[in-house]
This record gives structure tokens, C-alpha cells and sequence, in this order.
């Protein structure tokens, strides 16, 4: 299963990787370069010092039965609004320049929130043994509510990690045009929240209590 979950890991990594440089129409294009080497450095941080158990790798390679529909339905929509993100940050940025040049801060700032987001979220889910890749009730796996770690501060601290690396993304490349999709990225984020968020308040048990301890769910003190 470990290996099953790596070379799914590292296909769909080339995939979105292949993406950016088809679109940008050359491989020498230093934001991309910069992309695939943070995402080579997680995935190595991924299979070392945040590695999860097999468990976690069968789940998430594999989630068992009781996958929302809902969730099915943004998750395929969150990989379309991720595939355009990619592609018009290609053509903008390398290959048509619809944008103007951005200073180089807001690229650097791009950089800095890609790691903190990415970074975010491996740590989410190594501290959280239930981190299925679909919002689904682990009764096969005995499921209990995880209170530890970053989960003390928010209730779902994986899902900032990714808003933060969606809004580094499009500084990152530089591209203005790409917000578009970074921000329907965040928009379906926020509603997978706050749908996962009821569901486990309704099904999981303990939960509830949770909730009234650790009171926000991915921004502290706003929400």
C-alpha cells in the first residue's frame, strides 16, 4: 500500500507539475522551477520527518465507504478550479504576459505563503490520524475526534493551509488573472468547511463538544 500511495502521490504531483510548463510553453520558466522544487521538498518532508502511519496512507489512497456526495461534487470541482489555476498562470505570466510585472516582494511573499501553506498542512495531517482524503465518518477505523496539535487552535487547520498556499499562488506566478480560480479554489474551501464542520458536529461523536472548546474552524478569532 505504501508504494500504491507514492506513485499515486507522484503521478498526480507530474500531472499538475506538467501542466504548469505545457501552458507556459518551456521548462526553463523559474516560477514553475520554484513550484516543483517546494513540491519536491514536500513530498520528501511528506515521507520523512511528517510521514503518517500505513493506516493513514490505505485511507487515503483509498477511502472506505460513506464518502459524502457532496463532497465527491466540490472535490471535482476543486480539481477543475486547480487545473485552470495552473494553465492561466502559464499563459499569463510566460506566455502572454496579460499581467503586468509584479515587484519582486509580492513574489517572495508568493514563495513564503506556498510553504507556509503546504507546510500547514502536512503537519495537519500527520498530527490527525484520521485524515481521510474525503469527509466520510471512519466507523471501520474507530473514529474519535482529534484535539491535539494545531487542532487546538482551529478546527480544521489544514484547510487555512491551503487557503494560504491558494492565495500565494497566483504572487507566486505572478499573475493577476490567475486570483480568479484561486479565489473559487478558497470560495469551495470555505463551503467543504463549513459542510464537513456540520456533519461532524451531527455524526461524529464528541465532536460537538470539540466545537465549543476549540471555537473557530480555520481562521482564529474570525471564523
Amino acid at each position: 500500500m505504501k508504494i500504491n500511495y507514492l506513485i499515486k502521490h507522484i503521478f498526480g504531483s507530474f500531472m499538475f507539475f506538467s501542466v504548469i510548463f505545457v501552458s507556459a510553453g518551456r521548462i526553463n520558466y523559474w516560477q514553475g522551477l520554484i513550484y516543483v522544487i517546494i513540491g519536491l521538498l514536500m513530498v520528501l518532508l511528506n515521507y520523512t520527518v511528517l510521514r503518517i502511519d500505513d493506516e493513514l496512507m490505505k485511507e487515503r489512497s483509498k477511502p472506505g465507504e460513506g464518502t459524502k456526495k457532496w463532497d465527491k461534487a466540490i472535490l471535482g470541482l476543486s480539481f477543475l478550479t486547480t487545473i485552470s489555476m495552473f494553465i492561466i498562470a502559464g499563459f499569463d505570466s510566460d506566455r502572454y504576459h496579460w499581467s503586468p510585472e509584479f515587484h519582486y516582494s509580492l513574489y517572495i511573499l508568493g514563495i513564503f505563503l506556498t510553504i507556509t501553506g503546504q507546510l500547514l498542512f502536512l503537519i495537519a495531517q500527520k498530527q490527525n490520524k484520521f485524515f481521510s482524503s474525503t469527509v466520510r465518518i471512519q466507523t471501520d477505523r474507530e473514529h474519535i475526534v482529534c484535539e491535539t496539535g494545531l487542532y487546538k487552535i482551529v478546527r480544521h487547520p489544514a484547510y487555512i493551509g491551503s487557503v494560504i498556499q491558494s492565495l500565494g499562488f497566483p504572487l507566486l506566478f505572478g499573475s493577476l488573472w490567475s486570483l480568479i480560480p484561486a479565489c473559487l479554489s478558497i470560495f469551495l474551501l470555505i463551503t467543504r468547511t463549513y459542510m464537513e464542520d456540520k456533519t461532524l458536529k451531527n455524526e461524529l461523536r464528541g465532536y460537538a463538544e470539540y466545537s465549543n472548546k476549540t471555537r473557530y474552524k480555520i481562521i482564529p478569532y474570525l471564523w
